[in-house]
């Protein structure tokens, strides 16, 4: 008996017992709800640590948007979530990923109101809310459902937003009154909010002239400490610019400008609005970018020379237009930006012109430039030449990725080509160079 008995002594326990709480934290940080809960059944000191704030600060919530046996508890699990720890979350994230059909939507309408409402009540310190890519203006969004999560939404907000930080409501699709609605539940009961990040890409529905809101432009003259804004091409006005200037010159940092063909992106921005908000923003830095909007005469009407640009992506997504040329545009208007451009990413279908020439003179003129990204019909030897000069010091990229279309289904002899000016850049690249290079069969 005795000696059964000293097997059971408490300094021969599992070291699992005396585990250090930072330890403890750690591995329950690891594990998933399921095995939390789990785990939290083996003792008390395991249940506390179930409780730990740190374990619940962050949060992604994804509802599948098709009929699913295995996804059938996905709208229980988020409801008894928020309920159990939705007073620690400061960061909370939700996606609904592409609805199937109104029954769904309205599932998760009723559980969002639900959270949301439960979340409302008990939580007083979340910073930052996501909620991507609802687009609303679906049919499977049905009038009442939409109105209904817009209803909850809005006041969801009312209540957390004196304390919240960043909002990222991207690919919402709402219409500008309904969008209007939402943003100014921020500064209820007051007359400014204090979010630094906002997203509202794509937040309104294509094909709107936003720009000529009067009730936008209110909207967005309550925000005041913006650090970030993401926003389309079709909100830019003179008179949001002016907003921004008087309420977040001292703030703002990043502005982040989607162009889409299918917005209307005609309006007349004055350069003396652009100059006036970076003569009083001095940090601010603007990205643009560009989805099937490539002539040159639309182009240089938004990309105005007083524009601090940082960065500039132009894609045309695989389309070609023989009546197009990209080349006015690289070696006429990109120039202007030789001085702020620190990024370029170019995908386009330019199989009626050689573009070699121009694209290397661009990347050479830009001297600040880190990262260059080009998809499009070039010469293999147009790597070489890239490299040559950033061997030279004549560029002084970190990123350097390019895909090369080709006519043809093999593309052989581009990749010896391409093996041998790897070979003999070798050292230059794996020194300097975040580096990817392909040949891409463009049929």
């Amino acid at each position: 008996m005795d000696e059964d008995s000293q097997l059971i002594q408490p300094q021969d326990q599992s070291c699992w017992a005396s585990l250090p709480d930072v330890c403890l934290r750690r591995v329950f940080w690891w594990l998933g709800d399921r095995d939390r809960s789990r785990a939290a059944l083996v003792c008390r000191k395991w249940n506390q640590m179930m409780f730990s704030a740190d374990l619940w600060r962050y949060r992604t919530i994804t509802f599948s948007g098709r009929p699913s046996r295995v996804h059938a508890s996905e709208f229980e699990s988020a409801l008894w979530y928020v309920k159990k720890f939705g007073r620690y979350l400061e960061h909370l994230e939700i996606k609904f990923l592409n609805p199937y059909n109104a029954v769904l939507t309205k599932k998760f309408q009723v559980t969002m109101r639900g959270l949301l409402s439960c979340l409302g009540k008990s939580n007083n310190r979340l910073k930052s809310l996501s909620v991507q890519q609802l687009e609303l203006d679906r049919l499977v969004w049905r009038n009442s459902i939409r109105s209904s999560f817009i209803k909850s939404l809005s006041f969801f907000l009312k209540k957390v937003g004196k304390h919240l930080d960043y909002l990222n409501l991207k690919g919402a699709r709402l219409t500008v009154e309904q969008g209007c609605v939402v943003l100014n539940s921020l500064s209820y009961l007051r007359s400014e909010n204090t979010v630094s990040q906002l997203n509202i890409e794509d937040y309104f529905s294509h094909h709107l002239a936003v720009y000529s809101s009067a009730q936008f432009n209110r909207t967005m003259a309550t925000f005041h400490s913006l650090a970030s804004l993401t926003l389309n091409y079709n909100c830019i006005s003179d008179e949001l610019l002016e907003n921004l200037c008087e309420n977040n010159a001292g703030t703002l940092w990043t502005m982040n400008i989607k162009c889409h063909v299918h917005d209307p992106h005609g309006q007349v921005i004055w350069g003396m609005s652009w100059a006036k908000l970076a003569r009083h923003a001095t940090n601010l830095k603007v990205n643009f970018f560009f989805e099937r909007v490539m002539k040159y005469e639309h182009l240089a009407r938004i990309l105005l020379q007083e524009i601090p640009i940082r960065s500039l992506s132009l894609r045309s997504c695989y389309f070609s237009d023989p009546d197009w040329s990209m080349r006015p545009t690289l070696t006429d208007l990109l120039p202007t930006f030789r001085h702020t451009l620190q990024k370029l990413t170019f995908e386009f279908n330019n199989n009626h012109e050689s573009l070699d020439e121009e694209l290397h003179l661009l990347v050479l003129s830009c001297r600040k430039l880190f990262y260059f990204k080009i998809w499009a019909f070039l010469d293999v030897r147009f790597v070489e030449r890239i490299l040559k000069s950033q061997e030279e010091g004549q560029c002084s990229l970190r990123t350097l990725k390019v895909r090369i279309y080709t006519n043809r289904y093999e593309t052989n002899d581009e990749d010896r080509t391409l093996r041998e000016i790897h070979r003999k850049y070798r050292k230059l690249i794996d020194a300097e160079l975040n580096y990817f290079v392909i040949a891409y069969p463009m049929m």
